[in-house]
C-alpha cells in the first residue's frame, strides 16, 4: 500500500482516488477551476467527505460546471436546486455559486482566463510546503489571504481565506502532500512550465 497523506482515511476508495489522482495536481483549465470553486464554496462549514460524496450530483445540478450556463441561472433554477436532495440545499450557497459564475466570467474578460488571474497570486509556481505531519497543516496562507481578499473585492461569496486555501491545495497552487507521501515528488515535478502555459 502506498504511503499517503495522513488526512486520507484508510480504505476509503473515494478519498484515496481523489488524493491519488487530483489533489495537488496543478489545474490550468478554467472549467475544472470553476468546478472546484463551486465545490469548495459549498463545503464551507461542512466536511469535504460530504461534498465529495455529492460531487456527481453537483455536476448534474450545475450544468456540468459550465460557468457560462450557471451564470444565467434564474429564480426557477434556484427553486430547482433548493429541491435537489443530492446537493447541499443552502440558498445562500446556491446563490453564491450563481454569483460566482458571473464574477468568474468578468475575470475571464479582464485577464483572458481565470487560471491566469488566480495563478498570478503564487507567481505561477506552486508553493512547495514540505509538510511532515498533520501538525504542519495550516488553515490559510499569505497567498490565500491575498487571493480571498481580492476575490471578495471583486464580489465573490463564500470564499474566505480558509476556503480559498483549501481550493489552492486542491488545484495544485500549494503542494501540501506530506514529504513522505508517494504523491509529493510526483506533484512537485508538475510545477514547471505553468507561467509559459498561461501567458
Amino acid at each position: 500500500m502506498p504511503k499517503r497523506c495522513p488526512w486520507v482515511p484508510d480504505g476509503n476508495t473515494l478519498y484515496e482516488r481523489y488524493h491519488d489522482l487530483e489533489w495537488g495536481v496543478p489545474v490550468l483549465n478554467d472549467h475544472k477551476l470553476f468546478e472546484f470553486l463551486v465545490l469548495e464554496s459549498a463545503q464551507a462549514g461542512l466536511s469535504w467527505a460530504t461534498i465529495l460524496n455529492k460531487r456527481e450530483n453537483y455536476r448534474k445540478a450545475f450544468a456540468n460546471f459550465d460557468f457560462a450556463k450557471v451564470a444565467k441561472f434564474n429564480a426557477s433554477d434556484i427553486a430547482r436546486l433548493m429541491n435537489d436532495a443530492g446537493i447541499v440545499r443552502n440558498r445562500a450557497k446556491i446563490e453564491a455559486a450563481i454569483n460566482n459564475a458571473q464574477r468568474f466570467l468578468e475575470i475571464r474578460t479582464e485577464h483572458g482566463s481565470f487560471a491566469r488571474y488566480m495563478w498570478g497570486f503564487v507567481g505561477f509556481r506552486p508553493v512547495q510546503s514540505k509538510l511532515q505531519s498533520m501538525n504542519d497543516y495550516k488553515p490559510t496562507s499569505t497567498e490565500s489571504e491575498a487571493l480571498a481578499k481580492d476575490m471578495k473585492e471583486k464580489g465573490f461569496r463564500f470564499f474566505g481565506p480558509t476556503t480559498c486555501y483549501a481550493h489552492m491545495q486542491a488545484v495544485g497552487m500549494a503542494n501540501d502532500h506530506t514529504i513522505d507521501c508517494f504523491r509529493y515528488k510526483e506533484t512537485a515535478g508538475m510545477a514547471h512550465g505553468i507561467e509559459k502555459s498561461l501567458k
